[in-house]
């Protein structure tokens, strides 16, 4: 009796396995995607479930019994760049993504910086003494003054122009008992020593109205007038009435400030843009309502150590003086040259690295990722040298976000990528079953 109870349960035990079995693969049939939704033919490999770098060329199972994963061929709709991301519509707006079209424009750049009014260098008069002596007349005596051409400055006592004067004098006499000799080359040498002691006073800067009248009244006079070679104002006195002088004496700096020099700095990726010749305009907080206009004419081969900026001299025209030295100013140089490019707004772009890249637009919430090559940069824009086209529509917002998750896909894409093929376990085991068949 017992064993016929004991063969009955074994029987019924066999047929719950049996139809458990059965309605479970039922199922699982029809919870598994068809071929024709995910995959094209057969499968290419099958991969380890807990470990998916562990693939095997045909169906197995790993050491807990469960069953490789078959990895088919994706279809057409399914294959895309690596990286790219879908996002649904709710998302987009929670994450505020905003967009902009690159288009092909000519790209033009301004350059804004601070500059400082400075003397023209090519219109500034240093005078010094040629000689050695004692200031007796100062007759222009403060800074700020201003003077014309040819000017009397001061008067000066010199032994040496004194004396220099007394050889004219000598040589004048000479000249008038000589001039009706006999002999050539005595008149031709009396006028030879006129004609090089006069010279001499001359190279000593004696004015020409003084050497006038010396050489009518051969009165010999005890100081000598220094008149200025140029108009300007006057910036600085080195002398004062009865200081004595020499040649290393600076007795006056005069600039002429009908035309002012200013020193701008500019950044380094500001310099691509910029050339000799382009138009300025500056304006001043002293000068309040005025623009001036003026040009770019130099730019110096040298970047300054600690601010990393390369200088520029701007010319402007003062003939109303109203620019003056060491005075700030707003300056605007208007660079001349022009880029014909694809742009893109400068925030689109995603720097990492040694890699520059954007997200591209590839359909309703599908983001693309792209390397690109960037030119010259110009008011919050920049050019795109290489790896967009004109028209394609990029992320300007958001885009750190997206680039996170694309990121995210694409090292998942590299783990499972398909790696050399491990011997799985069940073909690890044939081949020792076929080596001991063997032995």
């Amino acid at each position: 009796m017992n064993k016929q109870v004991l063969i009955t349960a074994m029987l019924m035990l066999a047929l719950g396995v049996g139809g458990g079995y059965w309605i479970a693969s039922r199922q699982q049939s029809h919870e598994l995607p068809t071929s024709s939704s995910i995959s094209i033919g057969q499968p290419l490999f099958y991969r380890n479930p807990m470990n998916p770098a562990v693939t095997s060329p045909v169906p197995a199972k790993d050491n807990m019994g469960m069953e490789y994963i078959p990895v088919y061929a994706e279809n057409d709709k399914a294959k895309q760049a690596v990286g790219t991301v879908n996002i649904d519509p709710v998302t987009m707006q929670n994450m505020g993504v905003r967009t902009a079209q690159a288009k092909k424009t000519l790209l033009s750049h301004v350059v804004r910086a601070v500059g400082r009014v400075a003397y023209d260098e090519e219109h500034i008069v240093r005078l010094h003494p040629k000689t050695e002596g004692w200031i007796e007349t100062l007759r222009i005596d403060k800074t700020g003054e201003r003077v014309k051409k040819n000017e009397d400055l001061l008067s000066i006592y010199s032994p040496q122009l004194v004396a220099s004067q007394q050889e004219y004098v000598l040589a004048l006499n000479s000249l008038k008992m000589l001039e009706k000799s006999p002999i050539e080359e005595i008149r031709q040498g009396a006028e030879e020593l006129v004609s090089s002691s006069r010279e001499r006073l001359k190279l000593l800067d004696v004015p020409e109205h003084q050497l006038h009248d010396l050489t009518n009244s051969h009165a010999i006079k005890k100081s000598l007038h220094i008149h200025t070679p140029g108009a300007g104002i006057v910036m600085q006195i080195g002398a004062r009435e009865g200081q004595y002088v020499t040649p290393e004496t600076e007795l006056y700096m005069i600039a002429d400030l009908s035309t002012v020099w200013v020193y701008a700095e500019i950044y380094e990726y500001e310099l691509p843009w910029v050339k000799e010749g382009d138009p300025v305009e500056m304006q001043l907080a002293g000068v309040p309502g005025r623009i001036f206009k003026g040009h770019l004419a130099f730019i110096y081969p040298y970047a300054e150590a600690k601010t990393r900026t390369i200088k520029v001299r701007l010319v402007f025209d003062n003939a109303e003086l109203l620019l003056k030295p060491d005075m700030f100013a707003e300056v605007t140089i208007y660079a001349g040259k022009q880029v014909d490019a694809v742009v893109i707004p400068s925030e689109a772009v995603i720097r990492s690295g040694a890699k520059t890249q954007v997200l591209v637009v590839r359909g309703a919430g599908k983001f693309e990722p792209r390397l690109i090559t960037t030119g010259l940069t110009s008011n919050n824009d920049v050019a795109v040298l290489d790896g967009l086209e004109a028209g394609e529509e990029v992320v300007t917002s958001a885009q750190f976000l997206i680039d996170s998750e694309s990121r995210l896909h694409e090292a998942t894409a590299k783990m499972m990528e398909p790696s050399v093929p491990q011997k799985s376990e069940p073909n690890r085991l044939i081949m020792e079953r076929g080596a001991h068949q063997h032995d």
